[in-house]
């Protein structure tokens, strides 16, 4: 039985899709573009400006410590300064529950939310006094199979070895389909009953006009929802693009010949073998004594590995069932080529940014060569070529996009890709998935990724990318280090735009925390 257990990609698309109303006769007769967003923050819109970025945060305290709370504390004295906040997915572990916001993202984050007394506050009513954008993570797409869920509620014993000695946060229903994501961020518009009060909400707060059509406007302190799983903005001259990853990343399907049968059995043993190995942590962690310094270390250090085998178990399921008739977001990668193509055939935009969950490129230990990683940069790669081929000379030789930012990677990490042979070529890519949850180590392979094109019987690997920087667990026993991470990233004026990019750390190491700050680079 799977542990936790991932809707198909078309239930993703179609209860999202009914969760925001799409395309409903109120919306299009208003010429309502869903996937658009103002914000409407009462600043001027310098080309000089300021943002920050988090990701995989969701976790609650940590036998004492919480990294998502020092994280969130090391953000407040940029608070001012900075016009918004993106958030690269996994909003809350394990399995996006609604029960988990109190305790896993309103607490940590009190100060950015507007109330007195943070506990009054329902997580889906939240109210952003900074402009807080996330972009949906794997884990807040997330179910509990009903029989792990009923024994976390009605079993005593069961509840305590999961509360309290595996800290895995679950729920006993686990997100909905992404249901508390949707009521915790979106515009819920399906909560309207009546035609009538939803003609209301929509002549209240869609009254941004764009190229598009009328759109959301987003008040900070008034009225903070997001149109769409993913949507578009501009800031300064540069459109931002917030995807949702967890529609596109289907891994491309095995081919049906002898070796793709020979590898199919393979993943079915390493499956089997990853199983055994879960099923042993837990038994493990069931015997220690969290209640000790030295208990509570190895008990956190076996959580992280269990979620790490969780994560490889789930890409092999997610391969072993691909097919040619597996879904895959055409709608919203099509989308993306054409407000692409958009945007640089405007010209008052002067850059282009990407963010969502699944990094196309990363030298993380787990997920650099699994199958999903593989399948988005794939998808990505057909749509920015497109692009290239419609925009031309227009470009000048510059990049499609000018930075893309993803999460799920647990680390912070910056590469830059080389020659790929498509419009992903001399890009600039970073990773910040380390803001709270498990830290993972680098890949023993080093920072240099490579991909064989052609024939991999007949042709070597080329370098496409390699990683200028990575900060995520290392050292062994007491030696080891777990330094979290967020970044801020000031935005210079000209054309194409300059990112300065700022990256902070708390890091916990023999049981004592110490914030730093990186050196500065430009990209």
């Amino acid at each position: 039985m799977e542990f936790v257990i991932d809707p198909p990609i078309a239930t993703k698309i179609l209860k999202m899709q009914q969760r925001v109303r799409w395309q409903d006769a109120a919306i299009v007769q208003r010429g309502i573009d869903q996937t658009q967003l103002v914000l409407d923050d009462g600043q001027a819109d310098s080309p000089t400006f300021s943002f920050m970025v988090i990701g995989d945060s969701g976790s609650g305290p940590h036998r004492g410590h919480n990294p998502q709370r020092r994280i969130a504390e090391q953000m407040l004295p940029h608070r001012d300064t900075c016009r918004f906040v993106l958030h690269t997915g996994d909003v809350i572990y394990l399995t996006g529950s609604s029960a988990y916001y109190p305790s896993n993202f309103i607490e940590p984050y009190r100060e950015f939310l507007v109330g007195d007394n943070f506990k009054r506050i329902a997580y889906d009513r939240m109210l952003f006094n900074l402009p807080f954008l996330p972009t949906p993570g794997n884990h807040d797409y997330y179910d509990l199979p009903l029989v792990y869920g009923l024994f976390s509620q009605l079993t005593v014993p069961i509840r305590k070895l999961l509360e309290s000695r595996l800290d895995l946060d679950l729920g006993w229903r686990g997100s909905e389909q992404g249901n508390a994501y949707a009521r915790a961020f979106l515009d819920y518009l399906k909560a309207f009953n009546s035609t009538s009060d939803l003609e209301r909400h929509l002549d209240e707060h869609y009254t941004a006009k764009t190229a598009a059509g009328n759109c959301l406007r987003y008040r900070p302190g008034h009225f903070t929802r997001l149109p769409n799983r993913y949507y578009t903005f501009r800031v300064g001259g540069i459109d931002f693009f917030a995807l949702d990853s967890n529609t596109f990343n289907a891994p491309i399907p095995l081919p049906h010949t002898s070796e793709g049968a020979a590898y199919r059995r393979h993943l079915a043993t390493r499956q089997t073998t990853l199983e055994k190995e879960m099923q042993d942590i837990v038994m493990t962690i069931a015997k220690l004594n969290p209640n000790t310094p030295d208990g509570a270390e190895q008990v956190d250090d076996l959580n992280a590995k269990l979620q790490q085998l969780t994560e490889v178990s789930k890409d092999i399921t997610k391969q072993l069932e691909s097919n040619e008739t597996t879904e895959v977001d055409r709608d919203q990668l099509e989308w993306l080529q054409e407000r692409l193509i958009a945007s640089w055939q405007t010209d008052d935009v002067r850059g282009r940014v990407l963010f969502f969950h699944h990094p196309p490129y990363v030298t993380e230990a787990t997920k650099w060569h699994q199958a999903q990683t593989l399948a988005v940069r794939y998808r990505l790669r057909q749509v920015l070529d497109a692009v290239a081929a419609v925009i031309g000379e227009r470009s000048q030789g510059r990049s499609v996009v000018d930075l893309v930012i993803n999460g799920h990677a647990h680390c912070l990490e910056y590469l830059r890709t080389v020659d790929t042979g498509h419009a992903d070529a001399n890009t600039n890519w970073i990773v910040c998935g380390g803001s709270g949850f498990s830290l993972r180590r680098q890949r023993e392979e080093g920072p240099e990724l490579t991909e064989v094109f052609g024939q991999p019987e007949v042709d070597d690997a080329r370098p496409v990318a390699k990683s200028q920087l990575f900060v995520g667990r290392s050292g062994q026993g007491s030696q080891r280090r777990r330094p979290y991470s967020f970044i801020r990233i000031d935005v210079q004026d000209g054309t194409p735009p300059k990112f300065v990019v700022r990256p902070f750390v708390a890091e916990r190491y023999q049981k004592q925390w110490r914030d730093y700050t990186l050196t500065p680079f430009t990209i």
